[in-house]
Order: structure tokens, then C-alpha cells, then sequence
């Protein structure tokens, strides 16, 4: 049985404001950028269910205040429900960042309660062009749809577009969210990890943008500890392994910090959000 523990007040642990739990790798997509080659043939992982509740709990105890479930598709992992329900329980905020390419009726309750939040990609208002950049036919349709959905009812969405092709029509996609009433909308450059690095391309620090580990952390499926879920190729020890507490107090959790070089607030662009998550409504704020 878990012990509910009571909303946290003090300041959070190693300043982490917000914790992504990559709870697979799954999904039902493949985009051309993906940083994880998430697919539908990927797994969930090693992190067991059990795991993935110990990690929610000692979030909690550790006052981090705020979950995100993340993928591949948070959706199609058997108990994304239940860790976001744990979650909430806790008192910490959840967001789940979902391609709300499929959404089943009874999930809309939990996307619209109280501490919840949705976040999504969008690529194009061109059916074609963000088919292409998905990999699956139709995305765009289930995505729209279900954007159209949530904004309807009352649901918290922001969304994020990534700009990866030549002439992208990323402005047009910008005023369709608009129109369909979502008000948090940010962009971002692809960025040179998972999928999107070109053949032979070693992973780099100097891809991130400077916030990981400032503020945030990642739990990847097999349950390595990276600053957000863009520097996976940088551990800083395992959660299956360690607990949470001594990771975030540890060496190689410091050294990891002060390798990743610090943001800079003059080379932020309109298309280049300075910030790890594509959908961040944050862009360039040093404060963040």
C-alpha cells in the first residue's frame, strides 16, 4: 500500500521543478526527429511498474512538484493511468505529453481534472506535410480532432512545433492551434538527437539547450537519470540501481550540471525556443 504523502511546500530537491518519466518507448508514430527512435515496434522498457511508482513517490517526498509522462506515447504504456493517478494523489501536478493521435473516451476525465495538463506536437496545417513528418497517415486528422476535443472541453493543452523541413509550414500551423483555442503555443528547431542526427553523428552537449539538469530531470525506460529527456545519452546514474535522492545528491549528478554549457538569452530566435521541451511556453526566460 502507499503511504499518501501531503502536497509539498518546501523548496524541492536539487531545485527540480519538473520531472519527465520517459515510461516508454512505444509508440504508435515514428517522426522523423524523434529523440528516442520511438516506434510501434519499440518496448516499455525495463523500469517496471513498481519501479515507476518508488520514482513517483520519492518525487513527491523529495517536493519536486510536478510530473511529466512522456514517450513514445505515454498512452500506450498498460499503467499510465495509474502512475498519473498516483501522481496527483501525492499532490504533485502531471502533465502528459500525449500525439493525441488516439484518444479512448474514458481518458477524457482524467485529461481534465484538477492539477492535470496536456501537451502535444503539431508540425502543419498541411495534412500531407505533417503525415509526412509523423510517418503514419491520418495523424493528422486524429491529432486536430483531438486538440478540437480537449480545448472543448476545458482541458489545460499547450502545444509545441518543431520546425524540420524546408519551408514547413509552421506559421500556418501557429494560427490553426489558434483558431482552434489553444493559447500556450511554442517553437522550436530540430534538434541533433535520436533520429534526427545524421548518419555517424556522435551525441553532443553542446545540442542541448542549456537547461537540463537546471530545474528539471528525466527517468528514461531503462531507468538511467538524465537531465531532460534530449540528453539521454548523458547519465548520470540509474534509478533502478540508486534511489532519486542520492542521484540528484550525487557526483556525477554535479558533474553532469556543470558540463552542459549554460543557456544564452541573445542567441534565442522566434524559432528556437532555448529549451529542452519543444513545447515549452517558457522560451528564452532566463528565470526559468
Amino acid at each position: 500500500m502507499t503511504t499518501l504523502i501531503d502536497p509539498p511546500t518546501h523548496k524541492p530537491f536539487a531545485g527540480i521543478a519538473s520531472l519527465e518519466l520517459e515510461i516508454t518507448g512505444k509508440c504508435q508514430l515514428t517522426c522523423t526527429h524523434c529523440l528516442s527512435d520511438s516506434s510501434p515496434q519499440a518496448s516499455h522498457g525495463e523500469m517496471t511498474s513498481a519501479d515507476w511508482q518508488t520514482v513517483i513517490t520519492d518525487a513527491a517526498a523529495l517536493g519536486i512538484p510536478k510530473v511529466q509522462l512522456i514517450g513514445g506515447e505515454p498512452t500506450v504504456h498498460p499503467h499510465w493511468q495509474e502512475f498519473a493517478g498516483l501522481a496527483l494523489s501525492l499532490g504533485l501536478g502531471v502533465e502528459i505529453y500525449s500525439n493525441l493521435f488516439h484518444v479512448r473516451e474514458e481518458w477524457w476525465e482524467l485529461f481534465t481534472r484538477d492539477g492535470v495538463t496536456l501537451g502535444t506536437s503539431y508540425y502543419s496545417d498541411d495534412p500531407e506535410e505533417h503525415d509526412k513528418i509523423t510517418g503514419r497517415k491520418g495523424s493528422y486528422t486524429g491529432t486536430r480532432c483531438n486538440i478540437r476535443e480537449a480545448v472543448n472541453r476545458g482541458a489545460t493543452i499547450r502545444a509545441g512545433i518543431v520546425d524540420i523541413l524546408p519551408g514547413q509550414r509552421v506559421t500556418e500551423a501557429r494560427a490553426e492551434l489558434e483558431s482552434m483555442g489553444v493559447k500556450h503555443i511554442n517553437t522550436d528547431r530540430v534538434r541533433a538527437v535520436g533520429r534526427a542526427a545524421l548518419p555517424g553523428q556522435s551525441p553532443t552537449l553542446d545540442e542541448l539547450c542549456g537547461r537540463c539538469t537546471r530545474g528539471r530531470a528525466a527517468i528514461l525506460p531503462n531507468g538511467d537519470l538524465a537531465g531532460c529527456v534530449l540528453s539521454r545519452d548523458f547519465p548520470a546514474g540509474n534509478v533502478r540501481e540508486t534511489g532519486l535522492r542520492q542521484l540528484l545528491g550525487g557526483p556525477d549528478w554535479t558533474a553532469l550540471s556543470a558540463s552542459i554549457p549554460h543557456p544564452v538569452r541573445a542567441a534565442c530566435t522566434p524559432d528556437d525556443s532555448s529549451d529542452c521541451d519543444p513545447a515549452s511556453t517558457e522560451a528564452c526566460d532566463p528565470a526559468y
